[in-house]
């Protein structure tokens, strides 16, 4: 089995080691193809986490560009501290209601609200509509209607019906 045992000479040495020895050497555009990668990559995988570590690497990338000297160590603190930053400031800031638990409210927020319909509707058929602000925790709903209605016609909500809410035209109202 073979030991590695660092002195505190020799991990001093690492750390404070200049960027141009023999250590990795993260320079700029690394930073930027990695910070590239990483907000491309929140296309395929969509819970917007990933686009701000790729922000934090953008954000090291502009240091690193600024700054040639910095060491390895100070770019992955940079990057981490930045990252977790974007992140929390998303949540808290952006974001603050998003983790909430929206069921159970009461339906009646729901009714005289105008939003477009996406797709035709007709008696006895389902479409979608599309609010501006999200009501009673989503943006687009499932809705019915009494007569038919054409795609991108502003409706109201007359009533909520379990899950679907049944709409008329907005000047039929």
């Amino acid at each position: 089995m073979v030991r590695l045992v660092l002195s505190q000479q020799h991990l001093h040495q690492i750390l404070n080691s200049p960027p141009h020895s023999s250590c990795m050497i993260l320079q700029w555009h690394h930073w930027a193809i990695l910070g590239v990668v990483l907000v491309s990559a929140e296309l395929i995988v969509p819970a917007f986490v990933l686009v701000w570590f790729g922000l934090g690497a953008l954000v090291v990338a502009g240091l690193v560009a600024a700054f040639p000297d910095v060491g390895l160590i100070t770019q992955l603190l940079v990057w981490i501290v930045a990252s977790v930053a974007l992140v929390l400031l998303w949540f808290k800031v952006f974001k603050p209601h998003q983790h909430k638990i929206l069921s159970g409210r009461s339906s009646a927020e729901a009714i005289g609200e105008v939003g477009l319909l996406v797709g035709n509707v007709a008696p006895f058929q389902k479409s979608k509509v599309r609010f501006q602000t999200p009501l009673i925790g989503s943006d687009v709903w499932e809705c019915v209607a009494d007569q038919e209605i054409k795609a991108g016609t502003r409706v109201k909500v007359v009533s909520v019906e379990g899950s679907l809410l049944r709409v008329t035209t907005e000047k039929n109202s």
